[in-house]
């Protein structure tokens, strides 16, 4: 029995741990730009679409 317990304590405590070693999962986010302008990847920023 102690050493039932002994097994779950430890498990609930590096339960945290290989929680933490997966990593975030977060994906990118996409930028939107006002209308009339496009995202310039190379910059970064929204720049004014040219008109012809």
């Amino acid at each position: 029995m102690k050493l039932r317990i002994a097994f779950v304590t430890l498990a609930l405590s590096l339960a945290p741990a290989f929680a933490m070693a997966g990593g975030c999962q977060h994906s990118k986010q996409v930028m939107s730009c006002t209308t009339g302008s496009s995202y310039d990847a190379d910059t970064g920023t929204c720049v004014v679409d040219a008109t012809t």
